[in-house]
């Protein structure tokens, strides 16, 4: 297994493809937006720079791994050569279902299907494949290239073959592969979910402030991060739609969305990546809370 194509150059998307190429794989990263690869690159060039500065890397291991990722906007060339394809686009059920279709025309028949997906059901999406056989969730942990964990989600038809072959490659990662059945926000965020959409509630309540609320979570329980900084961290809209699966699948209201985060994605407040969440990530005024605009 050496080829790996990765679809989506977003956040996740570009640090699964600089992973796999810092592990010298030949790496097919895909898009449909030329725009989007761009970003991509520049952001895993930017990612190697920081690592040669803390002499993590060297300047040649960071043209070789530059070397190994070739883009593509077009799905068929992306994959034709790929033994393992990684989505990592939208968390967004129709469109992976779409993704997994076409894959399963366009892949060759030995080509494993993965699925970054932080929620969405391994079991269905393999559904709309030939091979469910072959199917399997593979959840990187953001930052990808530093955090160790991945989620090894078994979907009801994908085979041991299967799941000893991803977890074997995970380990050539240097990644901790840890198998999860297939429920829904799987084992990270049907944890992490609940007590991120608490701090909202706590927020929402008056009960503290944002910077309040994160200090308790990191002073008194050690978390390196507090639950709102790591909402915006991971993006508000991706926090409601994992909940929203969670509050569909299980059908209870301990993981309906606080209505303060409902509001906030419909504002477009998306955290770092839109520049504002619970905290100001514009330059001018970095890490200010804002908290009193979207509190009761």
């Amino acid at each position: 297994m050496k080829s790996i194509a990765v679809i989506g150059a977003g956040t996740m998307g570009n640090g699964i493809a600089h992973t796999f190429a810092q592990s010298d794989y030949n790496v097919q990263l895909i898009d449909i937006s030329q725009d989007s690869l761009d970003k991509g690159m520049a952001t895993i060039t930017k990612n190697l720079d920081r690592m040669v500065a803390k002499e993590k890397i060297s300047e040649e291991d960071k043209k070789r791994t530059l070397a190994n990722i070739t883009t593509f906007t077009n799905l068929v060339d992306g994959v034709k050569s790929a033994n393992l394809v990684v989505e990592a686009a939208t968390e967004n059920l129709d469109l992976k279902l779409k993704i997994f279709k076409d894959l399963d025309k366009f892949c060759s028949n030995e080509t494993i299907l993965a699925s970054n997906t932080s929620s969405i059901s391994i079991t269905e999406i393999a559904a709309v494949t030939s091979r469910p056989e072959m199917v399997i969730g593979m959840h990187f942990m953001n930052p990808v290239p530093i955090m160790k964990l991945v989620e090894l989600i078994k979907g009801y038809s994908t085979s041991t073959e299967t799941y000893n072959t991803v977890e074997e490659l995970s380990k050539k990662l240097n990644k901790v592969p840890v198998e999860v059945n297939d429920y829904p926000g799987f084992v990270a965020n049907r944890i992490l979910m609940p007590m991120i959409n608490e701090a909202i509630e706590t927020l929402y309540n008056g009960v503290a402030g944002v910077e309040e609320i994160d200090t308790v979570m990191k002073l008194g329980m050690a978390h390196p991060m507090g639950p709102l900084q790591l909402a915006d961290f991971i993006g508000l809209d991706v926090c409601l739609s994992i909940l929203n699966v969670m509050y569909d699948g299980f059908k209870n209201p301990k993981y309906a969305p606080c209505p303060l985060l409902v509001n906030m994605v419909m504002a477009g407040k998306m955290g770092v990546k839109s520049g504002e969440g619970f905290y100001d990530y514009a330059e001018s005024r970095k890490a200010e809370t804002v908290s009193k605009q979207f509190a009761k």
